[in-house]
C-alpha cells in the first residue's frame, strides 16, 4: 500500500518551542517526529512513501533521501502553497497505480490498526474512510455526525465546545473520488474537499478507534509527544541535528 504523508506544515505556533523547521521535523526524543510516524506506519504494511512537501522541503529530502527503513520515498514538492487538499491532489499524481491509499497529516499521531481501516473501508464500499477518535481539547478539532452505521453526514466547524467525536488525520482513500477536484489550486482536505464529497452523496465512512492521538501542533501537546516517545526504543535525549 502507499502512503501519502501531508507534511508541508509551517509549525508558525511552535516557534517558541522548536527550530525553524517544518513542522513534521520538530524533534521528538531526538528525531524528527516524521521519522516516527513514518516507522509506525511502514511497520503495518506501508510499501511506498509519498511525502507531500513544500516549506523547506529541503530539509526533509536530506533527512529521508529516497528510502527510509526498506521503504521507497518520493517527494510531492509545491512550487507554491497549496494547502491539504492541493498537497494531496499533487501526490495524487504519483500513484500507480491509482489504488487504495493511506494519507496521513504530517503533524498528527494516531495509534489506529491498519487492517481494521482497510476492513471498514471495503465493508461499506467507501469513497474514504476516516479514522475517529474522542476529542479532548475544545476548538482545535472539527467534530463529525455519523449515522448507525458509521457514515460521515456532517463535519461541524470548530467551536469552543470540545466535540465527541473528531477526525483523527488518518484517511483511507479510493483516489478516483477526487476526480472531480481542480488541482494547482489552494485547497484545504479538511475544510474544502471533505464537505464536497460528502454533499456529493460518496461514502464517507468513520471508523471510531480509541488508540493513542496527539497533535504536536501546540508547544503543550508538543511537550506531551517527548514523553509519550521518549520511553520508546529509538529515543535519544540529546536534540535532533538536521
Amino acid at each position: 500500500m502507499d502512503a501519502i504523508i501531508l507534511a508541508g506544515g509551517l509549525g508558525t505556533r511552535l516557534r517558541a518551542a522548536v527550530p525553524d523547521v517544518p513542522k513534521p521535523m520538530a524533534p521528538i526524543a531526538g528525531r524528527p517526529f516524521l521519522a516516527w510516524l513514518i516507522e509506525y506506519w511502514v511497520a503495518q504494511g506501508v510499501q511506498r512513501l509519498i511525502l507531500s512537501v513544500g516549506y523547506k522541503h529541503e530539509a526533509i529530502r536530506k533527512y529521508f533521501g529516497d528510502a527510509w527503513g526498506g521503504c521507497p520515498v518520493r517527494y510531492a514538492i509545491e512550487s507554491q502553497p497549496l494547502g491539504t487538499g492541493g498537497g494531496l491532489l499533487l501526490a495524487l499524481t504519483q500513484l500507480t497505480p491509482r489504488a487504495a491509499t493511506l494519507v496521513l497529516n504530517g503533524d498528527t499521531f494516531f495509534d489506529v490498526s491498519l487492517a481494521a481501516l482497510r476492513d471498514a473501508h471495503g465493508q461499506h464500499k467507501a469513497a474514504i474512510t476516516l479514522a475517529l477518535t474522542g476529542n479532548r481539547v475544545p476548538g482545535r478539532f472539527s467534530g463529525v455526525e455519523l449515522d448507525a452505521s458509521g457514515r460521515i453526514l456532517n463535519l461541524a466547524a470548530r467551536s469552543g465546545t470540545a466535540a465527541p467525536i473528531v477526525n483523527g488525520g488518518v484517511y483511507l482513500l479510493d483516489p478516483a473520488a477526487l476526480s472531480g477536484e481542480t488541482s494547482g489550486v489552494r485547497l484545504s482536505f479538511e475544510d474544502d474537499v471533505l464537505p464536497r464529497l460528502i454533499a456529493s452523496g460518496a461514502r464517507v465512512q468513520g471508523l471510531v478507534a480509541s488508540g493513542r492521538f496527539i497533535d504536536i501542533g501546540v508547544p503543550k501537546d508538543y511537550r506531551r509527544c517527548q514523553d509519550w516517545f521518549g520511553k520508546l526504543p529509538g529515543a535519544r535525549v540529546v536534540a535532533a541535528k538536521y
